[in-house]
């Protein structure tokens, strides 16, 4: 795929005054090498059910500073109840708009990988994340100190408008320090034209740390959106991610786990209900690379009309993680004749003291469920989200905190009726 588009708006970047020339050799050098492999196809395995030729086709500009509104953001039509929120607007921290509890640190994501030197080490380098490393706008970053109990939600709204056709490379440093907890939402909405959000984050949980990661994915349906999440893992850590997406017309998620540490944990659970033309893709790898290590993936589906959907799940144990426990588990249902969705659960496994499992369903709505509830007295109609909503139910439980559970109840409400 031709890389001319992106080149172009990589010389006007590099030519901006608002970003460091002191990251334009980390920028040149990610984007040489992005040239050199060039962006995935379907001939691509990991990328074999996900076409990206109406992402390629597109001319997008680069977000700019001075896109945000000049007043004050209005985001009280995205409360949430004793959450503190950090926006990111078109791709930039707005830092007037952003509140956070005691013991928590913010800085955009270029200042802090400019205190870095930009010597960080990034474990997966894919197409898309050498991308966000040449265009990557401020983003946020947030330092968590050790011995900290974060007890307040924190949320990085993204908000992403416009009329013309935009690019967006957030970058989200998240690091947690030893025996600290915290609960972090990403949520990304906004009514853009034409968008390609692409998304990094970087995790690091340092040993007996605790992390509820939450990511809300509703952008609008002119939306191309990928995300890459790279989690890294000390001793006794505790991760879980919790994923809900109705929104983009073509979504992917790349989630990365390292369990580096022993007797780390980590949970991945994933919703995602997709309508009309959407493609929603789960790409997942959780690496076990150390022994008495703990994982579980829970990744549902509910597809209507012509929407396609994907499950990639890699679980891989190395040959010195012995004792672990690895869980995959893909379940989907559809809600047409037309939907279509491909699942690939995978065991890589190098060690020979496990216990892991996998396994994937795919169907459609049991009609003797929906006579029993029409015998009972209830409509059809009233069955249908019956059904749709206990199917859901499951990974839902995985959401510990009940105003953020509460708001994505009635996203979920408003997408089945």
């Amino acid at each position: 795929m031709s890389l001319t588009n992106f080149h172009n708006e990589f010389e006007k970047l590099l030519d901006r005054k608002y970003f460091s020339s002191e990251m334009h050799p980390l920028r040149k050098d990610a984007f040489s090498k992005l040239e050199a492999t060039g962006f995935p196809t379907q001939k691509w395995e990991d990328w074999r059910f996900t076409n990206l030729s109406g992402l390629m086709d597109n001319h997008f500009l680069i977000s700019q500073v001075d896109d945000a509104p000049q007043n004050t953001l209005d985001i009280s039509q995205f409360e949430i109840e004793g959450i503190q929120t950090i926006v990111v607007y078109n791709g930039h921290l707005q830092e007037d708009t952003s509140y956070l509890p005691n013991g928590v640190e913010l800085l955009s994501g270029q200042d802090y990988m400019a205190s870095k030197n930009g010597e960080i080490d990034h474990s997966e380098q894919s197409p898309f994340d050498l991308l966000n490393t040449a265009f990557m706008d401020s983003g946020a970053c947030l330092i968590i100190n050790k011995n900290m109990d974060i007890q307040t939600p924190i949320r990085v709204l993204f908000i992403s408008n416009g009329d013309s056709s935009i690019m967006v490379n957030p970058r989200v440093y998240v690091d947690v320090g030893s025996s600290s907890r915290l609960t972090f939402i990403e949520e990304h909405v906004g009514n853009a034209t034409s968008l390609f959000q692409n998304e990094a984050v970087y995790l690091s949980m340092e040993e007996d740390s605790e992390v509820e990661h939450i990511r809300i994915q509703s952008n609008s349906l002119n939306t191309h959106n990928i995300a890459s999440f790279h989690v890294s893992q000390g001793s006794n850590s505790r991760y879980n991610f919790f994923q809900y997406a109705d929104g983009s017309k073509m979504g992917r998620s790349n989630i990365y786990v390292d369990l580096d540490g022993e007797n780390s944990k980590c949970g991945i659970n994933c919703l995602s209900l997709s309508r009309s033309d959407q493609h929603l893709d789960n790409s997942i790898r959780v690496n076990h690379n150390s022994p008495y290590t703990y994982s579980s993936q829970l990744v549902k589906s509910v597809l209507f009309d012509n929407s396609t959907g994907v499950f990639n799940g890699r679980t891989v144990v190395k040959k010195d993680a012995q004792k672990i426990e690895a869980h995959q588990s893909n379940k989907n249902l559809l809600l047409s004749q037309a939907a279509k969705m491909n699942s690939i659960p995978q065991l890589e496994i190098y060690a020979d003291d496990v216990k892991c499992t996998h396994g994937s369903t795919t169907g459609q709505l049991d009609d003797d469920a929906l006579f029993y509830f029409q015998s009972r007295g209830i409509p059809r109609d009233e069955a249908f989200i019956l059904l749709i909503s206990g199917f859901v139910g499951e990974v839902m439980e995985e959401i510990k905190f009940g105003a953020i559970k509460n708001y994505i109840d009635q996203k979920i409400n408003l997408w089945i009726t």
